[in-house]
């Protein structure tokens, strides 16, 4: 769904899962740090209450600790008091084709497949208001090196999946697929620890990966049919 505008705040909220469940969510970091070194407990924001009204998202955020989200990701979402929202950058080459990342080997989400994105965090915020337009400039210049300059940044669109909502917002290049992966690339071969092991170029359903999250797939394909 496409929107006007994000109306995004910070509002406190004592997390019940992250209180209640604080010594099986302690353990269940440790272990995941023992396999995955690079994993640390930072702090995020969540979101809580998203009301759509005159293609405006209104939401509150609350911030709580990493260790926390994962526990309750990796649990299957037990609680449904809280979302995990997120902006994603979705890079689309001048040929019309889509770039995705494949997250690197010792990442928490190693071998998903998807535009880069991040969950937001404190610095995100700019006063009350939590800057997403902010959070997918980061994570896009982190992960591929492509800065503002590099793109045409577009509207938003709000695509639902269950516990998870992706606000993704579309960066026009003006370079063909192949040259920009290229250039990407080159970034990831200079980076220590990239969070990216490959570039993907999708042209069509049929570059559709089973390592796609759902909500990927969900917008190449309102995407491609948008354009017909």
């Amino acid at each position: 769904m496409p929107l006007e505008r994000l109306a995004l705040t910070l509002a406190p909220f004592d997390w019940p899962f992250a209180r209640e469940k604080r010594a099986e969510i302690d353990a269940h970091f440790a272990d995941l740090q023992a396999r995955l070194a690079h994993v640390w407990n930072g702090r995020i924001l969540l979101m809580r209450e998203p009301v759509l009204a005159d293609g405006v998202l209104h939401a509150r955020f609350f911030e709580t600790d990493y260790a926390s989200f994962l526990a309750w990701r990796d649990w299957g979402w037990p609680t449904r008091d809280v979302i995990n929202s997120f902006a994603m950058g979705a890079l689309r080459a001048a040929d019309g084709a889509y770039l995705l990342g494949e997250m690197a080997e010792g990442t928490a989400n190693e071998g998903s497949v998807y535009f880069p994105c991040g969950t937001p965090d404190p610095s995100d915020m700019r006063g009350d208001t939590v800057d997403f337009a902010g959070s997918v400039a980061r994570e896009v210049l982190e992960e591929t090196g492509l800065s503002p300059d590099d793109y045409t940044a577009g509207g938003w669109v709000m695509v639902p999946a269950g516990p998870r909502l992706a606000l993704i917002r579309v960066l026009q290049s003006a370079a063909p697929a192949d040259a920009l992966r290229a250039r990407i690339l080159q970034h990831l071969a200079r980076e220590q620890t990239p969070e990216l092991a490959n570039i993907r170029i999708v042209r069509g359903p049929d570059d559709l990966d089973p390592a796609m999250p759902d909500f990927v797939e969900i917008f190449l394909r309102w995407a491609w049919r948008a354009v017909m």
